[in-house]
């Protein structure tokens, strides 16, 4: 079910620079966090403007929380996936968790020089640490990055109640978007 999931989330229509909609997530960021974002691809910015519109339609409206739903994915501009390696890393992770981790762990000499399939697991891996470090760089709160920082894991044990409802929520519309 999770693969069917990952193929209708890979095939949506990439966002269209519909002035509302931009106007929307303008709105929601300060000028370098709106930097950070129109760096991403055309998919992943659909993808943020999605999460941000569940959150909306929840009734959800803490700043960071919103920041975080638009800047969650910002890391993977350490390294711009192709179609076939996207594809790859969304069949193996769901077929072999286990040996995505594997993969995905960054040598210490660090990743130049690796063929893109390797890399493609270390972004699927690192790019929310990575994206924490970004928009930290780019004026956001200590609560929205580790929003981005943990926004796979929907528990924290060692965050507050608070913070912890932010992250489920923000767990929860990524993995239905």
């Amino acid at each position: 079910m999770r693969i069917l999931y990952r193929i209708r989330q890979f095939w949506r229509v990439a966002l269209k620079n519909d002035s509302n909609d931009l106007e929307q997530v303008q709105s929601q960021l300060s000028p370098a966090q709106w930097v950070l974002f129109r760096q991403l691809q055309p998919a992943e910015q659909e993808h943020a403007l999605r999460l941000l519109r569940k959150l909306l339609d929840q009734g959800e409206y803490q700043p960071d929380l919103l920041v975080a739903a638009l800047l969650h994915d910002v890391g993977k501009l350490r390294y711009r996936l192709n179609p076939v390696e996207r594809a790859m890393v969304v069949l193996v992770q769901a077929i072999l968790p286990e040996q995505a981790r594997r993969w995905g762990n960054l040598p210490p000499g660090g990743w130049e020089g690796l063929p893109g399939w390797h890399k493609a697991f270390i972004l699927a891996e690192h790019h929310a640490e990575w994206g924490a470090e970004m928009a930290h760089r780019a004026g956001l709160s200590p609560l929205g990055e580790n929003l981005i920082r943990k926004h796979h894991h929907p528990h924290n044990g060692e965050a507050g109640e608070v913070e912890n409802y932010l992250l489920h929520k923000l767990w929860a519309v990524d993995n239905d978007s």
